[in-house]
C-alpha cells in the first residue's frame, strides 16, 4: 500500500487546530501521543505538532492532567538551548478536544532508527552523540528541569548533523497527574528508568544521567543491557550492576567502560551529579579518543512524501491542440510539443506558431505563478547561530529577512556573550521571504562566585550558597578552637567562579579536642611541664612553701585528672620547701618582752627560762642568725 494513502487515513490529517495549526501528515506515534508535520498558518512556517493521547491522567482525570501538561510545556519552552527541540506553543483545541504541543520540526531520524539500521556505533561515534545530549541536560538541570524519559526515541539526529533532545517535561506532566508509584505505577520506558524511579523515589538530575548511561550502552552494543519481561527488567535495574559494554562487543576502551559503569551506578550519589558533570567527563573522554569516523545517518523517514504538497494542473487552453499535463512524480516535466507545418502550407505557419507561443507563454505564466505560490515566495531561514549580533543581522537582512533581537539574553556554556544562541524561525525552517527572525543572544557561561563562608554556621553557609545558585557539597569536621558547627573554610575557596548548581565542600568545626590530663604531682617542675606539653596542654606555675615536698617539685595541679580541651592551661603549684625564719639579732641584752614580741612576729614559739635578776635576755637558743622552721621553739634565757 502506498504510505501516502495510509497517512491520509489518519482522521486528524487536514484538521486545523484552534484556527492556527494545519496538520499535514503523520510523522510518528508514541505512548504519549502522535506527531504530525503541520503548518502554522499565522506565521506561515512548518512545525511539528504532538497531539497528546487522552487517558494519561490518574483515574481518567484528564482535566487535571491538562493543567499539569500546560505548566510543564511552559517550563520546557523556557529552555533556549541549541541541543533541545524548541517548544513554540501549546494549546487545547476544545472543539476537537485535542491537547497539543508545537515544536520545531527536525528533519532527520531518531537514534532508535539509526541503531536499527547501523546495528551499533563506534565508541567515538557514540560519544559524539552523547555530548550534545549531556549539553542539553546540563542546561535543563541548571534551570531545575529534569527530563525523566531519556531514550533513543527522544534523541534526534538532524540531517545537518545536529543532535537534539525532545520531550522535556512531558513525562513529568504525566507522572505528576498520576501521583505516586504505589497508587498508579510508573511513567516512562522501563528499560531506561533509574533504580530510584523504579523504587518510588523522586527523579532528580542523576536519574537522567542513569538513562544516558543505558543509552550509551545500547549505542555501543546495539541492544539495551536488560531485556525481557518488564518485571525482569525492573528486577535487574534494582539488584544488578550494568555490565561493561566490552563484555558484549570488542573494541570498547576501558575508559568508556568506566564511564558507563559510573553513569549506571544504582546509588545516585555515586553517579555524575548532573548533566553538567556528565558533560565535563564526556568531553574529557572524547579528547582522549580518536575523532569519530566520518558517517552520516540515512535520510529521515519522518519527512512527508515528496508530493504531500501538490501543484494543481493547468486546464487545456482554448484553441490549443495539446493540453498541459501535470508533471509525474520523480520524472521531468514533459515539454510542450511544437508541430512544424509542411513547406507547401507555409502561409499558415505564423498562425500555428502564434498559437504554440501563446500556449507556451500561458504555460510558463501559469507554471511561474504556481511555482511562486508553492515555492518561490518561500525561503529557508538563514542559519546565524553562534554569529555576533551585528554579523547575524547583516546576514539575515542580506538574505531578505527582517531582524528582531530579543531584549533578554540567556546564559550559554559554549556560545560567547553577544553571539546568537537561538533564532526563531530555526535555521532551515521554510518561511515566507521577508519574515522577521527573532534572535536570542548569549550572555556567555553562567558563573557564580563562592561567597565568604568561614566564621558562619553551617546553616548560614547553605543559605549563602543557595542565594548565589550554588549548593553544599561534602561536609567534613575537624577539631578547632572555633565554636562547634562553625565553618572553617570551603573548597573551592572564596571568590572561585563556578557553574550554577556546583557543590561547594565545607570544613566545619567540631569544637576543641578533649584530651586526658596527666597527673604530674610530685614531679620536678621541668619534667611536669614537658609531660603536659606533650599531652597537648599549656601550663601556669605558682610557688608555695611546703613542709612535706622538697623545693622544685609539683605540690598540686588543677585539673589533676579527667579531660580538658587541647591547648588549655593546667595550673601547677611548685614547692619552695619549708618556710624557714631567721632568728633575729640584737635579742641578747634586750628586755624579755621586746625579744618575745620579735620572735612571735616571725611565727616562732617563745619559751622563757629566767632566774632572779634584772630581767634581761642573756642568751637565745637557737642562737641569733639561726634558720628555723616557722613554728619552731626559741628559748630565751633571762636573768
Amino acid at each position: 500500500m502506498d504510505p501516502r494513502q495510509a497517512r491520509t487515513r489518519d482522521p486528524l490529517v487536514g484538521v486545523l487546530l484552534e484556527g492556527r495549526y494545519r496538520l499535514l501528515a503523520r510523522l510518528g506515534r508514541g505512548g504519549m501521543g502522535t506527531v504530525y508535520e503541520a503548518v502554522d498558518v499565522r506565521l506561515d512556517r512548518v512545525v511539528a505538532v504532538k497531539v497528546m493521547r487522552w487517558g494519561l491522567g490518574e483515574s481518567g482525570d484528564d482535566t487535571a492532567w491538562v493543567g499539569r501538561f500546560v505548566q510543564e510545556a511552559k517550563l520546557a519552552a523556557r529552555l533556549s538551548l541549541p541541543e533541545v527541540v524548541a517548544v513554540h506553543d501549546q494549546g487545547w483545541d476544545r472543539d476537537g478536544d485535542h491537547v497539543y504541543l508545537v515544536m520545531e520540526l527536525v528533519r532527520g531520524r531518531d537514534l532508535r532508527a539509526v541503531l536499527r539500521d547501523a546495528g551499533r556505533l563506534s565508541p567515538s561515534q557514540a560519544l559524539a552523540v552523547l555530548e550534545p545530549v549531556a549539553q542539553a541536560l546540563a542546561g535543563a538541570h541548571a534551570q531545575g528541569l529534569v527530563h525523566r524519559d531519556v531514550k533513543p526515541e527522544n534523541v534526534l539526529l538532524a540531517d545537518d548533523g545536529r543532535v537534539k533532545v525532545a520531550d522535556f517535561g512531558l513525562a513529568r506532566a504525566v507522572e505528576d497527574s498520576r501521583g505516586t508509584r504505589q497508587s498508579s505505577g510508573l511513567v516512562g520506558t522501563v528499560v531506561y528508568l533509574s533504580p530510584e524511579q523504579l523504587d518510588g523515589r523522586p527523579a532528580g538530575p542523576a536519574a537522567d544521567v542513569y538513562a544516558c548511561g543505558i543509552l550509551l550502552w545500547e549505542a555501543l552494543t546495539g541492544t539495551p543491557p536488560y531485556t525481557g519481561a518488564p518485571g525482569h527488567v525492573v528486577a535487574q535495574h534494582l539488584t544488578a550492576d550494568v555490565p561493561p559494554p566490552s563484555s558484549v562487543v570488542d573494541g570498547v576502551p576501558p575508559a568508556v567502560d568506566d564511564l558507563v559503569r559510573r553513569m549506571t551506578r544504582r546509588d545516585p550519589l555515586l553517579r555524575p551529579v548532573d548533566g553538567g558533570a556528565l558533560l565535563s567527563e564526556v568531553r574529557a573522554l572524547r579528547a582522549a579518543l580518536p575523532p569519530p569516523e566520518p558517517w552520516a545517518p540515512p535520510s529521515a523517514v519522518v519527512l512527508p512524501d515528496a508530493d504531500a504538497t501538490r501543484v494543481l494542473p493547468l486546464g487545456p487552453v482554448e484553441g490549443a491542440t495539446d493540453a498541459l499535463v501535470p508533471p509525474q512524480r520523480h520524472a521531468p516535466t514533459a515539454p510542450v510539443p511544437l508541430v512544424a507545418a509542411p513547406l507547401r502550407r507555409r502561409r499558415r505557419r505564423p498562425r500555428r506558431l502564434v498559437v504554440a507561443l501563446a500556449v507556451l507563454l500561458l504555460a510558463l505564466a501559469g507554471g511561474g505563478g504556481a511555482w511562486w505560490l508553492a515555492e518561490g515566495r518561500y525561503a529557508q531561514a538563514t542559519a546565524v547561530l553562534t554569529l555576533t549580533a551585528a554579523d547575524a543581522e547583516a546576514q539575515l537582512r542580506a538574505d531578505g529577512f527582517d531582524v528582531e533581537v530579543e531584549p533578554a539574553a540567556v546564559f550559554d556554556e559554549r556560545i560567547p556573550a553577544g553571539h546568537v544562541v537561538r533564532q526563531d524561525p530555526a535555521p532551515g525552517d521554510r518561511v515566507l521571504r521577508g519574515t522577521t527572525v527573532a534572535l536570542v543572544l548569549s550572555k556567555g557561561p553562567d558563573r557564580r562566585s563562592v561567597p565568604t563562608l568561614a566564621g558562619s554556621t553551617r546553616e548560614a553557609a547553605a543559605s549563602a550558597l543557595a542565594a548565589v545558585g550554588l549548593r553544599v557539597g561534602e561536609v567534613t569536621e575537624e577539631f578547632s578552637a572555633e565554636p562547634l558547627g562553625t565553618v572553617l573554610r570551603s573548597d573551592p575557596e572564596v571568590g572561585a567562579s563556578l557553574r550554577p548548581g556546583t557543590a561547594v565542600a565545607l570544613v566545619v568545626s567540631k569544637g576543641v579536642e578533649q584530651l586526658p590530663v596527666p597527673d604530674v604531682r610530685g614531679q620536678e617542675r621541668a619534667a611536669a611541664e614537658a609531660a603536659l606539653a606533650e599531652a597537648g596542654f599549656t601550663t601556669t606555675v605558682t610557688e608555695a612553701f611546703d613542709e612535706q615536698v622538697e623545693a622544685g617539685r609539683v605540690v598540686d595541679q588543677s585539673p589533676s585528672s579527667g579531660i580538658a580541651g587541647r591547648g588549655s592551661a593546667v595550673a601547677l603549684v611548685v614547692s619552695r620547701g619549708p618556710d624557714l625564719q631567721t632568728v633575729p639579732g640584737g635579742l641578747v641584752g634586750s628586755s624579755v618582752d621586746s625579744a618575745r614580741a620579735q620572735l612571735e612576729a616571725l611565727g616562732l614559739d617563745v619559751t622563757v627560762r629566767s632566774i632572779p635578776g634584772p630581767g634581761t635576755v642573756r642568751s637565745v637558743s637557737p642562737g641569733e642568725g639561726s634558720r628555723v622552721r616557722k613554728g619552731s621553739e626559741v628559748t630565751l634565757f633571762v636573768f
